[in-house]
């Protein structure tokens, strides 16, 4: 078996540790100490939130798409292949080493889908995008860190917080979707998203998008059309 093969080491924005790339043929691993964090091999549940999350917008040609994480570039890929050629992309990104990753070594998984006129790449805390829309977005895709039980950048969890919920559901436009990926799921924050006004869904992904294998967690949150939103709670597993 081949080794793997260490690509490049980056400290963590907040200084809590670093982050590595490593490489082995044609398998990447993003890593934080001994914990993958990502890894080439392992992207349905990911590539599964685009889809998700157009098919609760699909009656929007015109629809601007903030995705928060760029990653390996799984959701991104699934985006530009389950939305129209009309639809904005735009992918935040805190770290500007894994933007360089995407445009050096691991060329070879992202193609050149970070050409793609629909894409705009913002190097940003998605944050800040949220905080300063308003009603500006139809989907908010969110494959930051963990989830709501984040691993790097500690101030991660401000946005699985009732302010950042509430932020969110303000920068969607009525109607507009919040999805949410996590390695595993959590009651609490299924709460606190329908206490945030959403009506939720929740679904159980296989990680490597086929029939065996851990799942994983995708919250779908949308944001009532009318100022009395109901709760609707689902979880089917695929």
């Amino acid at each position: 078996m081949n080794p793997w093969v260490l690509i490049d080491t980056v400290p963590l924005p907040d200084g809590r540790g670093d982050i590595r790339l490593i490489q082995r043929a044609d398998e990447f691993s993003i890593m934080l100490g001994t914990i993958a964090l990502m890894n080439s091999r392992l992207s349905g549940s990911e590539e599964a939130m685009a889809g998700l999350a157009r098919a609760r917008i699909s009656d929007r040609p015109n629809a601007h798409v903030l995705i928060g994480g760029l990653g390996m570039g799984f959701t991104l890929r699934a985006a530009l292949a389950e939305f129209p050629q009309t639809t904005t992309i735009t992918v935040s990104e805190l770290m500007p080493a894994v933007v360089a990753w995407a445009k050096g070594p691991m060329t070879p998984i992202f193609g050149d889908c970070l050409e793609d006129p629909r894409v705009d790449i913002k190097v940003v805390d998605v944050r800040r995008l949220i905080n300063s829309a308003k009603a500006s977005y139809d989907a908010i895709l969110l494959d930051v860190d963990n989830g709501p039980d984040g691993l790097t950048v500690e101030t991660n969890d401000a946005l699985y917080s009732m302010t950042g919920l509430k932020a969110a559901s303000a920068a969607l436009r009525p109607g507009g979707v919040l999805a949410i990926w996590a390695s595993a799921p959590d009651r609490a924050f299924t709460q606190r998203l329908q206490r945030a006004g959403f009506t939720v869904e929740e679904e159980r992904i296989r990680a490597n998008g086929k029939s065996r294998g851990s799942r994983h967690v995708i919250w779908l949150a949308t944001r009532p059309i009318t100022h009395s939103p109901g709760v609707r709670s689902a979880s089917r597993k695929l």
